[in-house]
């Protein structure tokens, strides 16, 4: 069951952050309405590996449509595109 509790708690900030577990967020409320959410730092981190899988996802299957509607590259091409692109430093 979701815990739901109005902004005005967090007056008592301590209790609302004893209530937050792995798994168990404190959703805040503003005006009746959702508008927050707490979590364990370690959910938050296991959130960011996500998102951050999601969009090398994506960019892989933006890849992998590009070569095969506009051709593919030798490998030698895509590193030279990759480090100029990305390794701007090195």
């Amino acid at each position: 069951m979701a815990n739901i509790k109005p902004i005005s708690d967090l007056q008592n900030y301590g209790d609302v952050l004893n209530q937050v577990t792995v798994g168990s967020p404190v959703f805040l409320t503003k005006d009746g309405r959702g508008r927050y959410a707490v979590i364990d730092i370690s959910e938050y981190a296991e959130y960011e590996k996500m998102i951050a899988w999601r969009k090398l996802e994506s960019e892989l299957e933006d890849g992998e449509l590009s070569g095969e509607i506009d051709g593919w590259i030798p490998a030698k091409d895509a590193r030279t595109r990759f480090k100029g692109r990305y390794c701007e430093g090195n």
